[in-house]
C-alpha cells in the first residue's frame, strides 16, 4: 500500500473561483524519489502544500498509510510525519545551522536519547564540518543553507520529505551533491517528493509526475446576435 495517496483531489482559489488542480490521483511509495513537474501556474506549489497539509483540498482526499490526514492533528501532522525543505529555506539566520536543527527537534517533542548529538549527525549526514555546524546561518553558502533545511527536515525521522525547488539556485556540481543526499534518503526507505522546474532533477526520480495548467474558464460580455 502506498504511504501517501491524493485521491481525486481539486483545489480551487477562494477568491477568483479558478481551479488550480482537478481530480488529481497521485500514489507515492516509500524507498522513491518522486518529482512534481509542469509550467508555472500548474499548481505544483499548491500541490506541496496541499501534502504537507498547509492548504486543504476543496475536493478529493490525501490518506497517509490509508488515514484521512483531514483526521490528524495538522501540527502533528507536519511535526512528525512531514519534513518539509521550503524553496527559501526558512532558516533562522541569527542560529547557527546546529541551532536551527535543534530547534527543530524540540517543535517536534519528540524523545532522543542526545538532543545535541543526534543534531550534529543529522549535519554531518548532509555534508557539513564541525566549524560549519557553529556557523551562523548567514555565514553559509547557499548550498551549505539548502544541506541544513534538509537535517532539518529529517531531523524528527519522518515519513516524507517534500521539498521545494531544492535545487533552483545552485550550481551543477552542488546540485548534484543535494541530488545525492535525496537518493540516500530514498535508499534508507524514505519517500522523497521535490517539486522541480529542473529536467535534470526531474531525470533523477524514479517516477515524475507532471502537472497541466487549467485553462481559466472564459469572461467577457457575449455579443449580442443581429437582428
Amino acid at each position: 500500500m502506498s504511504i501517501l495517496k491524493m485521491e481525486d483531489v481539486c483545489y480551487r482559489y477562494e477568491k477568483t473561483g479558478n481551479n488550480v488542480l482537478e481530480h488529481i490521483d497521485y500514489e507515492f511509495d516509500s524507498g522513491k524519489i518522486y518529482a512534481i513537474v509542469g509550467k508555472s501556474g500548474a499548481g505544483k506549489t499548491t500541490l506541496l502544500s496541499l501534502l504537507s497539509s498547509l492548504a486543504a483540498p476543496t475536493a478529493g482526499k490525501i490518506f497517509l498509510d490509508g488515514q484521512d490526514i483531514a483526521k490528524i492533528d495538522k501540527y502533528r501532522f507536519r511535526s512528525s510525519y512531514i519534513g518539509v525543505v521550503f524553496q527559501s529555506f526558512n532558516l533562522l539566520p541569527h542560529l547557527t545551522a546546529e541551532e536551527n536543527v535543534l530547534l527543530s527537534m524540540n517543535i517536534s517533542k519528540k524523545h532522543y536519547g542526545k538532543k545535541r548529538e543526534h543534531a550534529r549527525e543529522m549535519l554531518r549526514k548532509v555534508g557539513l564540518n564541525e566549524d560549519e555546524m557553529q556557523r551562523r546561518v548567514l555565514k553559509l553558502s547557499g548550498g551549505q543553507q539548502q544541506r541544513v533545511a534538509i537535517a532539518r527536515a529529517m531531523s524528527y525521522d519522518p515519513q516524507i520529505l517534500l521539498a521545494d525547488e531544492p535545487t533552483g539556485n545552485l550550481d551543477g556540481e552542488t546540485q548534484d551533491e543535494i541530488l545525492g543526499i535525496f537518493r540516500q534518503l530514498a535508499e534508507e526507505g524514505k519517500c522523497v517528493i521535490l517539486v522541480t522546474h529542473s529536467p535534470d532533477v526531474a531525470r533523477e526520480a524514479d517516477v515524475v509526475y507532471e502537472l497541466s495548467r487549467i485553462a481559466p474558464p472564459p469572461t467577457g460580455k457575449k455579443k449580442k446576435a443581429s437582428a
